[in-house]
């Protein structure tokens, strides 16, 4: 249950300022260079008018700028838009067409996980080719066509909309290690119908010309920053943090979230003598023609200020959309998961469905390991989409605006934003002043037996190698129900609680997130839980002469896990 100085806080938020916010921002594009430095400006200057101070960080972000796109085919010339990160190719590139079919997301959970397995199809024949693809230019599926020779994609949209969007699976800025994974062929994306003319046009062998232009190098990138000190341990902070930039004018994806931000700046600011820990608000730019490089760049930064003393990671991406009646496939990580549930009822009186966090939406400090929660808002009901005949997106509350030059004012809502601004502010000031830190490592260690089990089972004969984990996942459970059990008898202070806790996400969430090591940043593919031995379910399928590599991916697999177990049960009995 909330306590009374966190419902005081709460109780004073209004629109005031933030509305104004969103209007402004519903006529102001934010995803060219010039356009997202504006509106950084713009977001200081109505923070210094409501008194609170901000810092302009200046970053330096590797992006790319999407301006047009078409595509001829059978004597048209098609309307299209290039995803980020398309090679520029104003000049056109021809190819035969070849159409690989594939399946639309039935929700956001999924929605970064299918159509990754279109490519399966044998690599003849789409050596040489322009590819067709349903549904979104995602980097996963881009990545596998082009490695098997494609020589450009075109994506049919699922309906009447062209969506922007980023095709490279980099997170944010590139390092030299991840140049290789920089597309390197056109891509575009057409609506439904101009799809369906395409697919006719491949079966009968038709060929069709892309034509890209994009813009891609070093961009100055302006980064807001709101530090608001707390009390009694104002080293220690939570981050709060939505990107600015947007497609178009992107009204709820993020106008609303930047909105939000400013109102609980303003609020925290003017009330930050009832703040235990410090709180760090941030907008992130580069979101969106950079694949998170706002985020990731801050994470790279100050990345042993993170290390050290940051407790959470709270994103805010679109709130406040219409019809968004509830919260459900909400990102939590587990061990939060029970945080959010009590703030969301508590706040709204409903509940709260949460999910696994995708790898996506600025969650860029999952190799740091900071435990982290929310990213979407709350959505309109499954059965709201049905009766508006909507597919999935990535935003937006659920409206098919997102990511179109639709994603207007009329997405967004004003008494749903004041209402989920109360959750966001809620969540963060309920982890910023608990005496223990609220997060419940069980939970985490009860999903990591679920996940090993599912493995073990798809293992088979080969599950023995998962022996040493399940030991060591055995012995950190019965650790964590003392450490737990010692708090509520107060045998285990509030220092020590609180520094293992902090301690147990440095460890466990990079565990269970990541597959590069700490201070990376993993692509931007979706990654299984405990991903170190995600191989198992693979096994069966792989040939004889290839199974005993990945035996030994996964002895490998297990090695790690069980040292980092056996790390975190060590931290909890010194």
């Amino acid at each position: 249950m909330l306590d009374t100085t966190i419902r005081q806080v709460v109780d004073q938020v209004n629109a005031d300022a933030a509305w104004p916010l969103v209007e402004a921002f519903s006529t102001m594009p934010r995803w060219k260079p010039e356009d997202v430095e504006a509106s950084a400006h713009d977001i200081a200057r109505r923070l210094t008018a409501l008194g609170v101070p901000v810092d302009l960080l200046e970053a330096n972000l590797y992006l790319s700028i999407p301006y047009e796109a078409s595509v001829e085919a059978g004597g048209e010339v098609l309307a299209s838009k290039p995803p980020a990160y398309s090679t520029s190719c104003p000049e056109g590139l021809t190819g035969v067409l070849h159409h690989i079919p594939g399946t639309l997301s039935a929700n956001v959970s999924s929605f970064y996980e299918k159509n990754r397995d279109e490519a399966a199809a044998a690599a003849d024949r789409i050596r040489g080719k322009i590819v067709l693809t349903d549904g979104f230019a995602s980097p996963n599926k881009v990545l596998e066509f082009q490695e098997k020779g494609a020589i450009g994609v075109i994506a049919v949209n699922p309906g009447v909309d062209r969506h922007w969007g980023i095709s490279s699976s980099i997170w944010g800025t590139p390092d030299l290690d991840d140049l290789p994974r920089k597309p390197a062929i056109p891509i575009a994306v057409v609506n439904n119908a101009d799809g369906h003319k395409l697919i006719a046009l491949a079966k009968a062998g038709g060929s069709a010309t892309i034509r890209t232009r994009l813009e891609e190098g070093w961009f100055k990138s302006l980064v807001p920053v709101v530090n608001v000190t707390g009390t009694s341990e104002p080293d220690k902070f939570v981050l709060l943090a939505g990107h600015y930039d947007s497609w178009d004018v992107g009204v709820g994806d993020n106008a609303t979230g930047d909105a939000a931000l400013l109102e609980i700046a303003r609020l925290l600011w003017h009330n930050k003598d009832k703040l235990r820990r410090s709180v760090r608000i941030a907008w992130w730019p580069g979101h969106s023609t950079g694949r998170y490089a706002g985020s990731a760049w801050f994470a790279d930064a100050f990345a042993l200020d993170l290390d050290e003393n940051c407790v959470a990671q709270v994103n805010c991406d679109s709130p406040g959309c219409r019809w968004a009646e509830v919260y459900e496939n909400v990102a939590c990580m587990s061990e939060a998961t029970e945080l959010c549930k009590s703030v969301v009822h508590d706040l709204t009186g409903l509940e709260f469905e949460g999910e696994r966090p995708l790898r996506a939406g600025d969650y860029s400090f999952n190799n740091i390991g900071l435990s982290s929660f929310f990213m979407l808002s709350s959505t309109m009901t499954v059965q709201k989409r049905q009766e508006m005949n909507y597919y999935t997106v990535g935003g937006c509350g659920g409206n098919i605006a997102w990511h179109t030059e639709n994603d207007l004012m009329d997405i967004a809502d004003r008494d749903i934003l004041i209402r989920d601004i109360k959750v966001y502010l809620g969540a963060v000031m309920a982890v910023a002043n608990a005496d223990i830190l609220p997060f419940d490592w069980r939970v985490t260690a009860a999903e990591f037996a679920a996940t090993l089990e599912k493995y073990r089972k798809a293992a088979g004969d080969d599950a023995v190698m998962l022996d040493p984990v399940t030991t060591a996942l055995s012995a950190l459970t019965k650790d964590l129900d003392g450490f737990y059990t010692g708090i509520s008898a107060g045998s285990v202070s509030a220092a020590d609680a609180n520094a293992a806790i902090q301690g147990l996400a440095r460890i466990l969430v990079p565990l269970n997130y990541t597959r590069g090591p700490r201070f990376t940043h993993d692509p931007a593919l979706p990654v299984a839980g405990l991903p170190a031995l995600s191989v198992a379910t693979e096994l069966s399928s792989h040939a004889p002469e290839m199974r005993g590599f990945a035996r030994t991916q996964l002895m490998r697999g297990s090695n790690r896990t069980a040292a980092a177990l056996r790390q975190a049960s060590r931290l909890l009995n010194l």
